[in-house]
C-alpha cells in the first residue's frame, strides 16, 4: 500500500472536495451510462471486453467471423475427395493418412494454447497470426511437390486453424452479450454444417477440374478477406493489469501437447498402421498418461495455467464439457463413414454420397439458427440441449435399422433426425461454458470445450473405425470364401485382389452374389455399431439434466465482474475509515496538493 502523510486539516479539506466532487459527477456519470447503450465504444471495459458495438458494427464483424469460419472449416473437407489423386501424383500412398493427421494434430494442440493467450494479450493479435499462418500453409500446400512438403505444409494450417474457430467464438463473446449470443454461434454452426456438405462437392469439382491444388490455393483469397475483417472489424480487448506482469505456462504448455499428440497419433494409428495391442500403441496411451499426471499438479501451480483446474470445479463446464466428448462421439461416428457406407451400399459416387448427406446437414444447419434465435428470444436453452442430446439418440438408433435394402428416403430422414439433434445442442454448449466464465476467462473456457471435444471427436473416429474395420475383416472371411469357391465352380473368376482394396467401382463390377456378400458385410459391419454408440446421446442428456441453467448476461459488461471458478480473492489491506472517506469516488484515489492523485494500494 502506499501512503503519503498529509495534516488532518488538509485531509479533511480534502474529503469536502471529493464530497462536492462526487456530487458534480455523478449525474454525469450516469448520464454517460445511459448514452453508451447506443453510441459505439471506443475503449475496452476494465475486464477486457468492449461495450456492445452498434448494429452496423456487429453485423460486418460477425460476416468476418463468418468468414474465418468459413475458411477454418471448408479447409477439414475440400480435400477429402482429392487424396486419392493427391497421393497418387506425389507418389505417397503409404503416407495418406498423415495429410489428415497432421492437421488434427497441429490444431488440436493449439486450441487451449490459442484460447489462453486470447486471454493474456488479446484475440486480436493472435487472430491476425492465425490467418497468416493458414494462408503460409496454403500457400506451400498448393506448390508442394512431395509427400512431405504437403504434410508440413498441413501442420502449418493446422498452426492457423487450431485458432480460427476458437477465436472466432470468443470474439464473440467479447462484443456479443450472452442473451443475444445463442443466435450467433447457432449462425457459425450453420456455417459449419454448410461446410461439411459444400467442402466434399467443391473438392471433387476441383479435383476433376482445375485440379487438387486448387483446394490449397482457393484460401489465398479468403485468408485476404479474413485478414482485412480481422484488422479492421475486429476491436482491440485490454486483457488487464495481468498481462504485463503474467508469466506463459510453457511447462504445462509443453505437456498438454505431448498428452495431446500421443493421443492423437494412438487413436489414428491404432487398427490401422499398428494394431492395438502393439508396443507402438500401447506406448502412447502409456505416454498419455503419464503426461496427464505430470500435467494437474503444474496447473496447480502455475500462475497463469494454460488450462486452469478452476475450470473444473464449475458444474457447468464440467457438464458440458461431458457432454461434449458423448456428442464428438456419436457426431463423427456417423458422419465420418456414412459416405463409405453409402457409396459402397448403395453403389453411389463420392458427388451422390454427400449429396446425400445434405439431409443431416441442413437440418443442422436450420436448427441451429433457429434455435440459436429462440434461446436469445426465450433466455432459456437447457430444455434445447437435452432434447437434442435424445433426438441424436434417436437418430442413431433409427440408423441402426438400416438394410441393404432399405429405401433411400429413409436412409435420409434418419439422417436429417441426427442433424436436428446436433443442431439443437452442440453451439449451446458453447454459450453456456461462455456464460459460466467472466470475460477474462473467455478463450481459456472456449478453448477447453472445444479441445475436449474435437479429443471426443478423435476418439470417436477411431473407435468406430476401429470397430467397423475388425467387424468387416472378419465377416468377409466368413461369407467371402465359400461364394467364390462356388463361383468358380460355374467358371466365373472375378477378380477381387485384395479386400483391403475393394472399391465402389470394383464392388459393382464384381457377379451378383459375390456383390450381395461384399454389400452385406459393410452393412452388418457398421450398422450395429450405431446402436451401440446410442447410449451416448441418452447420457449426454442425463448429464445435461444436471446443468444449472443460469440467466444469460444482457450486457457484455455484465459478465466482466463474474467471479471465476473457485478463484481467490485478492488479499488486500484495507483502507482506515478516514481513507475511505477521502477516496475519490471514481478513482478510489486520494488527492494530495503536492503530488495529485497517488493510489491508496499498490
Amino acid at each position: 500500500m502506499s501512503t503519503s502523510y498529509t495534516p488532518r486539516h488538509a485531509r479533511s479539506a480534502r474529503a469536502s472536495a471529493a464530497q462536492t466532487d462526487r456530487a458534480q459527477t455523478g449525474p454525469a456519470q450516469t448520464a454517460r451510462a445511459s448514452s453508451s447503450a447506443v453510441k459505439p465504444a471506443t475503449s475496452p471495459t476494465p475486464g477486457g471486453a468492449l461495450d456492445p458495438a452498434p448494429a452496423p458494427s456487429i453485423l460486418l464483424l460477425f460476416i468476418g467471423l463468418m468468414l474465418i469460419m468459413l475458411m477454418s472449416s471448408l479447409n477439414q473437407t475440400v480435400l477429402s475427395p482429392a487424396l486419392p489423386t493427391i497421393v497418387g501424383e506425389l507418389n505417397g500412398v503409404e503416407h495418406m493418412s498423415w495429410v489428415i493427421t497432421a492437421f488434427i494434430l497441429v490444431s488440436t494442440i493449439m486450441m487451449p494454447i490459442y484460447g489462453k493467450l486470447g486471454d493474456l494479450w488479446g484475440r486480436k493479435p493472435l487472430l491476425i497470426f492465425a490467418i497468416l499462418a493458414f494462408a503460409a500453409g496454403s500457400v506451400t500446400g498448393a506448390l508442394a511437390e512431395s509427400m512431405t512438403g504437403l504434410i508440413v505444409s498441413r501442420g502449418l494450417q493446422g498452426l492457423g486453424g487450431g485458432g480460427l474457430m476458437i477465436l472466432s467464438q470468443a470474439v464473440i463473446a467479447d462484443v456479443i452479450p450472452a442473451r443475444e449470443r445463442g443466435k450467433y454461434i447457432g449462425a457459425l454452426m450453420g456455417v459449419f454444417a454448410f461446410s461439411s456438405v459444400a467442402g466434399p462437392l467443391l473438392g471433387g469439382w476441383l479435383t476433376e477440374g482445375p485440379g487438387w491444388r486448387w483446394g490449397f490455393w482457393m484460401n489465398v483469397p479468403l485468408g485476404a478477406l479474413a485478414l482485412a475483417a480481422a484488422v479492421f472489424l475486429i476491436p482491440h480487448t485490454n486483457a488487464g493489469a495481468r498481462t504485463r506482469r503474467a508469466r506463459i505456462d510453457v511447462l504445462g504448455m509443453a505437456l498438454l501437447a505431448a498428452a495431446t499428440a500421443c493421443l492423437v497419433l494412438a487413436m489414428t494409428w491404432g487398427g490401422n498402421q499398428y494394431a492395438w495391442n502393439s508396443p507402438t500403441i500401447l506406448g502412447l496411451l502409456g505416454a498419455v498418461v503419464v503426461a496427464a499426471v505430470l500435467f494437474v499438479p503444474v496447473e496447480l501451480r502455475a500462475a497463469e495455467p494454460v488450462m486452469p483446474m478452476a475450470l473444473f470445479r464449475d458444474r457447468n463446464f464440467v457438464l458440458t464439457t461431458v457432454a461434449g466428448l458423448c456428442m464428438g462421439i456419436a457426431m463423427f461416428g456417423a458422419i465420418g463413414y456414412m459416405p463409405t457406407y453409402l457409396q459402397m451400399v448403395l453403389g453411389v459416387d463420392a458427388t451422390q454420397a454427400g449429396l446425400l448427406m445434405i439431409p443431416m446437414m441442413g437440418t443442422m444447419l436450420v436448427t441451429s439458427v433457429t434455435v440459436g434465435a429462440l434461446v436469445s428470444k426465450l433466455g432459456r436453452y437447457k430444455a434445447f440441449m437435452v432434447a437434442g442430446s435424445l433426438l441424436i439418440a434417436a437418430g442413431l438408433f433409427c440408423l441402426s435399422r438400416l438394410a441393404t435394402d432399405t429405401a433411400t428416403y429413409l436412409i435420409c430422414l434418419a439422417l436429417a433426425v441426427v442433424g436436428l439433434g446436433l443442431g439443437m445442442s452442440m453451439q449451446l454448449l458453447t454459450l453456456v461454458v461462455q456464460n459460466s466464465f467472466p470475460v477474462s476467462m473467455v478463450g481459456t473456457a472456449t478453448a477447453g470445450a472445444n479441445f475436449f471435444r474435437q479429443v471426443g471427436a478423435t476418439v470417436g473416429s477411431a473407435l468406430v473405425g476401429g470397430l467397423f474395420t475388425a467387424r468387416l475383416k472378419d465377416l468377409l472371411a466368413d461369407r467371402l470364401a465359400p461364394v467364390l469357391a462356388a463361383a468358380r465352380q460355374q467358371g466365373q473368376a472375378p477378380s477381387l485382389g485384395s479386400t483391403n482394396s475393394l472399391t465402389p467401382s470394383v464392388v459393382q463390377s464384381l457377379p451378383d452374389p459375390v456383390r450381395e456378400v461384399i454389400i452385406g458385410a459393410y452393412n452388418d459391419a457398421l450398422i450395429p455399431i450405431f446402436l451401440w454408440i446410442m447410449p451416448l446421446g441418452i447420457a449426454a442428456a442425463l448429464v445435461l439434466l444436471f446443468v444449472v441453467e443460469k440467466d444469460l448476461a444482457t450486457t457484455v459488461a455484465a459478465s466482466v465482474t463474474t467471479k471465476a471458478p473457485g478463484a481467490q480473492e485478492e488479499r488486500r489491506e484495507e483502507p482506515s475509515e478516514e481513507e475511505a472517506e477521502l477516496r475519490h469516488p471514481r478513482t478510489g484515489e486520494i488527492p494530495l496538493p503536492e503530488t495529485g492523485m497517488i493510489p491508496i494500494r499498490s
